[in-house]
């Protein structure tokens, strides 16, 4: 049976913060690599992180916190990733420890910029992590409830279903439901796509669509998805399951999602980076917006909200005129 060993949080936002509540509950001791010293410093002092989910208390005694990242992968056997997609590079090459002999799991809800991979196959491809190494947590999971312990469901990826299974069974608990899943790479690119769709469904709320055509939006967007996925990694997969669809709908409609408020605002007549500033939280789906769009070049899938919410960010086109074309295209 494999056994994850010693478990690092690599990351130190909200759902960094939440996913290290959920493990340091169960094995008493994590590795924690944040960026910053001072950040530590005021967590230690604390009890709490100083900037995220301020009402979640932890243990100091079970956490080993460093600002060097090295040392983090030196001395801990599974590395979970939980930093913003566009800073994972620069984390990374401070790195001189190799991380192939790692059991690597992502839980980056996003894709790295320039490169237009998804965070699996970069770890693949730049670090050589072999994929029976590499899994990832998906699911509808905003880290605002796992920290209040409500009920959630969270799916752990890996093609070694051993490994996925081991890390699944170590994080499940009362209010933490998990299943496995060989579809890594499928998970991923949903997990980018639903924070595109948000941000379409933000957009719409902003400009004063109702509930009736939400549905319609999320209907269609699900079937957008799926069309996406089936070209990228042709396998039998039930778009329906909670890993899927369910994020994808607890993304677009819930009061806890920055891409839907990011959306929102950008609805409301807030340029790009007006929306930004003042939401001083990374949405994710800016950065996926583009990176599918410039996957999709390749693949030729007919993607209508994907090909809307580039115009509306990156060519700024206007929400009303670009939404309006869209609402023409549904049925």
């Amino acid at each position: 049976m494999f056994d994850c060993g010693k478990i690092a949080i690599i990351g130190g936002g909200s759902w960094a913060t939440a996913i290290a509540k959920i493990v340091v509950g169960h094995t008493h001791h994590i590795g924690w690599y944040m960026r910053r010293d001072d950040r530590i410093e005021d967590f230690r002092r604390l009890g709490h992180n100083p900037a995220y989910l301020v009402s979640v208390r932890f243990n100091m005694d079970e956490i080993d916190f460093s600002s060097d990242i090295n040392k983090i992968v030196d001395n801990y056997d599974t590395l979970v990733f939980v930093t913003p997609s566009p800073y994972l590079k620069n984390h990374l090459k401070k790195l001189k420890t190799r991380i192939k002999d790692k059991f690597v799991i992502t839980a980056i809800k996003g894709i790295v910029p320039d490169e237009n991979l998804v965070c699996s196959e970069y770890f693949h491809q730049v670090y050589d992590v072999p994929h029976e190494n590499l899994a990832c947590i998906g699911g509808p999971s905003h880290a605002e409830e796992v920290a209040l312990e409500r009920l959630s469901y969270l799916t752990i990826g890996c093609v070694n279903t051993e490994k996925a299974k081991a890390f699944a069974d170590l994080i499940a608990s009362d209010y933490i439901k998990t299943k496995t899943s060989t579809d890594v790479i499928g998970i991923e690119y949903s997990s980018v796509l639903k924070n595109v769709y948000a941000i379409a469904a933000g957009i719409c709320s902003g400009l004063k669509y109702g509930d009736n055509f939400q549905s319609v939006l999320m209907s269609n967007a699900v079937q957008e998805m799926n069309r996406f996925m089936n070209v990228v990694h042709p396998i039998e997969r039930a778009i329906i399951d909670s890993v899927y669809m369910g994020d994808l709908l607890v993304t677009g409609y819930s009061n806890f999602s920055r891409n839907r408020t990011f959306g929102s605002m950008i609805g409301k007549g807030y340029s790009v980076k007006s929306a930004q500033i003042e939401m001083e939280m990374i949405a994710e789906g800016y950065f996926g917006t583009k990176c599918m769009k410039e996957i999709n070049r390749h693949m030729h899938v007919n993607m209508p909200i994907l090909d809307a919410v580039y115009n509306i960010l990156y060519e700024r086109i206007s929400p009303q005129i670009e939404i309006k074309l869209l609402t023409d295209s549904f049925r």
